[in-house]
């Protein structure tokens, strides 16, 4: 019986012990894999999609410990977790037949041992071959995941390599044993758009190619659509929802999986969609009640959710289960009730003509010093030419890979950096030369919020006191009662309750966290505010209410965001006006709705094509760039337009010449030779 599947997994459930208590954070989950076929399993943090590998692979430490299921994979008798963690069969499984790609490439990778002694380990331990040969089979295996020079940087060490590259080795380490079954565990999260689309793709043509059957473990559901055949949707330690990603999406039965797609912004969206956030969090385990999981924070929700049993899966459709109690017409007559309900409206935007910050050729460079008497040998160009405006009340987007010089640009208008030339001017004054003592008044005016909330906040302080400190700072409270009141005021302004300011960040959760960001951002009642990823930390549900905030603060408060991400389905949603910059120039600028329908650069179209739609049907139907290569560094910057390397196009102009940006009406302009007739 167990052998129809490559592998399969059947009610596994893993238990952690925390306070004398037994908590399941694993509870009934069964799965099955066939040959060749690539899988996604979806969730929120903290839904136990991590858990569920780990179990199977029998990697769980103490305090955590499986108790009960059974794992099958196709060649060995029997349930596997009855041989030990440590047995020989387990050995065999994990690095042979099951290989495992992980987040951070950087933590999986030895820095003091060359790639290519790492990868021909490997090779030698589960395909017993010489030497020699195993070094010819790195090679090969490097090769077949594109890292140019193969021969030459078999002894680079992994610090050499740019985070895409080493995600590269990764996978290239992982497919050297000739696995059956690859794990990919939210494995391209941390990686630009460009780089995630094109490991995702070489990740499917090797599965396909090999017979490699692949699961890909995530939480953005564009990646599941796009690449995945069969989905598994998992909340709170349990399987809510599976079907073929066809149908799931088409069709999707559970609450949860119906709320999860109303709160991610689409790139085929009309700008003035709300994002529908789902509400509360997800139950912690230890608390976990014996009826549905989801039923807290579930719109469908009935008395009768709350008196049975957690619900198991069921059919609803071939090959569709959903977890749910609620018949059909149930659960259509809900969500008549809940299409009626008057729907919010995003809201309105006072964009003034004035403008708020006038950027003219900015100019950043650092130097690069070597040698015992530090000696100067050169300089890296930041960013150059940078030409901007915004206008008071707008939300500029600027998006761009790593390393294209956002941060940088962002610091240079806050002045933590000095540009090297150009102007920056900030309500009608030039900010960019000014000494410390001459920016005191301006600094109240401009505010940041960060990518990782947690980071960003001090950890032994208490959330009143981060909120509060500018208020003290900048002498904009005239006594502790004042002070106490716009503390409270501002916890209200970003949905929190003014009860937990006494709390310190490690107690809040990381929506609450961010919103703790942006009201020490709101504080000093500031014109301009920075957002650098304010979002791209957090899970898809809170995303959305993050967004919501901001755009209902902006519209009360006639704020001007500059909004830095390279998610471009939020940044679409959330801006007027979008700045694209590659390799530290601003390639082209346009109004959202322009910039989606008619991108003109070929870097944008590009950027574009790899940003995946949560949607089959949708990404089947659509016609894609292809980008090759990678961003190169900017050190070595290329000769005329920068992208021209990359670019399908580039002319003999294009290499020697740097394209100015050109005006084409309609507010668009682009940086580009194509255009120019």
């Amino acid at each position: 019986m167990h052998n129809k599947h490559l592998w399969e997994i059947r009610n596994i459930q893993t238990c952690f012990r925390t306070d004398g208590k037994n908590v399941k954070a694993v509870d009934g989950v069964s799965m099955y894999l066939d040959r060749g076929e690539i899988i996604g399993i979806v969730g929120e943090s903290g839904s136990g999609k991590s858990v569920t590998m780990m179990s199977m692979l029998q990697l769980i430490s103490s305090p955590g410990k499986i108790t009960g299921g059974e794992v099958y994979l196709d060649g060995f008798e029997g349930n596997m977790l009855d041989y030990g963690p440590h047995s020989e069969e387990m050995r065999t499984m994990r690095g042979g037949r099951v290989s495992m790609i992980f987040q951070e490439p950087m933590t999986s990778l030895n820095p003091v041992l060359t790639i290519g002694y790492q990868i021909q380990e490997n090779i030698m331990l589960h395909l017993h071959l010489s030497k020699e040969d195993a070094r010819t089979r790195t090679i090969e295996m490097m090769k077949m995941v594109n890292i140019p020079d193969a021969e030459e940087r078999f002894d680079y060490y992994p610090q050499q390599f740019s985070g895409g590259m080493r995600q590269r080795i990764m996978i290239a380490m992982a497919m050297s044993s000739q696995p059956d079954i690859l794990v990919a565990d939210e494995a391209t999260t941390a990686l630009d758009v460009t780089t995630q689309a094109q490991l995702l793709e070489m990740m499917r043509d090797i599965a396909k190619k090999t017979g490699t059957a692949v699961i890909i473990v995530t939480h953005n559901l564009g990646v599941v659509a796009r690449f995945a055949e069969r989905i598994y949707v998992m909340y709170a330690g349990s399987v809510v929802e599976t079907a073929e990603s066809r149908a799931l999406f088409k069709s999707p039965e559970h609450p949860y999986t119906r709320a999860l797609l109303r709160a991610i912004p689409r790139l085929d969206d009309p700008k003035d969609r709300v994002l529908i956030p789902i509400d509360g969090l997800p139950p912690n385990p230890a608390t976990r009640p014996d009826y549905c999981p989801f039923y807290d924070r579930c719109e469908y929700r009935m008395d009768s959710c709350k008196t049975q049993k957690k619900p198991v899966l069921n059919e609803v459709g071939p090959g569709h289960f959903s977890a749910c109690l609620l018949s059909e017409e149930e659960k259509a007559r809900k969500a008549r009730m809940i299409a009626s309900k008057e729907q919010r409206k995003a809201p309105e935007s006072h964009i003034l003509e004035e403008s708020c910050l006038q950027v003219e050729n900015v100019r950043k460079y650092f130097p690069v010093y070597r040698g015992l008497l530090r000696k100067k040998i050169g300089e890296v160009k930041a960013i150059e030419d940078i030409t901007f405006h915004a206008r008071k009340g707008e939300t500029l987007g600027i998006v761009g890979e790593s390393g294209c010089g956002k941060t940088t640009l962002a610091r240079c208008i806050m002045r933590v950096y000095k540009p090297e030339e150009g102007h920056i001017e900030f309500s009608g004054t030039d900010i960019s030369r000014l000494s410390e003592r001459q920016m005191l008044p301006y600094r109240p005016r401009m505010a940041m919020i960060f990518q990782d909330p947690f980071s960003s906040l001090d950890p032994r302080q208490t959330a009143e006191s981060i909120v509060g400190e500018s208020l003290k700072l900048h002498h904009l409270v005239k006594n502790r009662e004042e002070y106490d009141q716009r503390v409270d005021e501002l916890f209200r302004i970003v949905g929190l309750d003014p009860e937990l300011k006494f709390r310190v960040p490690h107690e809040f959760s990381g929506g609450q966290r961010q919103r703790i960001g942006i009201a020490r951002a709101l504080s000093t009642r500031p014109d301009l505010i920075i957002c650098d990823e304010p979002i791209s930390a957090l899970d898809v549900s809170i995303q959305a209410q993050i967004i919501n905030l901001l755009e209902d603060l902006q519209s009360r408060l006639g704020l001007t965001y500059l909004f830095i991400a390279h998610d471009l389905a939020v940044v679409k949603h959330i801006s007027d006006r979008i700045l694209v910059m590659y390799l530290g120039r601003i390639v082209e600028i346009a109004p959202c709705e322009e910039l989606y329908e008619h991108a003109l650069h070929p870097y944008t179209k590009a950027l574009l094509g790899a940003v995946p739609v949560a949607d089959p049907e949708i990404e089947h139907a659509r016609e894609r760039v292809p980008i090759y290569g990678e961003v190169p560094s900017l050190s070595r910057r290329p000769s005329g337009c920068p992208f021209h390397d990359r670019c399908p196009q580039a002319s003999d102009r294009c290499r020697k010449e740097v394209p100015a940006l050109k005006n084409l009406g309609n507010g668009h302009e682009v940086a580009c030779f194509l255009y120019e007739a």
